[in-house]
């Protein structure tokens, strides 16, 4: 592969990373549940605190697709990995949309939970395919409980909050499954406790700022 050759996947790269960070977040399906519900000001500020955090988390959860997709050894994994991302940015709009409805805003560390997770989703897809895939079923297993727990603590008249979540949680059920399909390994403990550190880290973080 020539220079040029080289230089495209970076550019496509850098493409997405600037749409997820500078572009208005757009969704290919519509936003789930009805934002009519009247919240206190205690229940507001709390509902967006936990949109925060998973905005957040889908920030971190498209830049890992992109890193691991910029390094994927085989274009079918690579196929599975953006395919995963573009779902991502539909949860991405819909929590985007849900903090204004909320009257919030994402966190203002957004530009710091992509650029880490980028890295940290090429550092997985240099070991092969398989372990990046073993990434993926990993880090999907651990956003569903941190989804199950977030739907636990939201208010219970906020239906628009947990319709978006509970879909959200739908598709990352598909993506673990989609990729123990396509040959996932599974991942060390010692992994998978950094992981689990490294997002209570960025999910506590998020929570306030």
């Amino acid at each position: 592969m020539g220079p040029v050759g080289l230089l495209d996947p970076l550019i496509a790269a850098a493409d997405r990373a600037l749409r997820s960070l500078a572009a208005p977040a757009r969704a290919a399906r519509p936003c789930p549940g009805e934002s009519g519900a009247q919240l206190t000001e205690g229940e507001r500020r709390e509902a967006a605190a936990l949109m925060r955090v998973n905005h957040a988390g889908e920030v971190a959860a498209q830049a890992l697709y992109h890193g691991q997709a910029l390094v994927a050894r085989s274009e079918a994994t690579q196929r599975l990995l953006l395919k995963a991302a573009r779902e991502e940015a539909d949860h991405l709009a819909w929590c985007e949309q849900r903090l204004t409805e909320l009257k919030s805003r994402p966190s203002a560390l957004t530009p710091l939970w992509y650029a880490g997770s980028f890295a940290i989703g090429a550092l997985a897809a240099a070991f092969g395919d398989a372990t990046s895939l073993g990434f993926v079923a990993e880090t999907e297993r651990q956003v569903e409980r941190h989804l199950d727990d977030h739907l636990a603590r939201l208010p219970s008249q906020d239906h628009r909050s947990r319709a978006i979540l509970c879909a959200m949680r739908t598709d990352e059920m598909q993506h673990a499954v989609s990729a123990r399909g396509a040959g996932a390994a599974e991942l060390p403990e010692p992994v998978r406790g950094l992981m689990r550190r490294t997002a209570a880290l960025m999910t506590g973080t998020a929570y306030w700022v």
